[in-house]
């Protein structure tokens, strides 16, 4: 499967995309398993890798949505 080519230094809105999420994942935590430490536990972290990877997922399509893809 070969992908259309495109002009010397564009980026591809998934790239893009894919960039977002990762700057705001790791920015904000966002989707973070709950630790076992002392203290307050944000509300909305996952307690399972599963969900963890579910939120990112979630993320990435949210980012998409943003840069225009499909």
């Amino acid at each position: 499967m070969e992908t259309p080519s495109l002009p010397m230094g564009a980026r591809r809105n998934e790239d893009i995309a894919l960039d977002l999420m990762k700057f705001v994942a790791m920015t904000t935590s966002y989707g973070k398993t709950v630790g076992t430490g002392v203290g307050f536990q944000g509300g909305g972290a996952a307690s399972k890798p599963e969900e963890y990877a579910d939120h990112l997922l979630e993320l990435y399509g949210r980012c998409l949505k943003a840069v225009g893809g499909k």
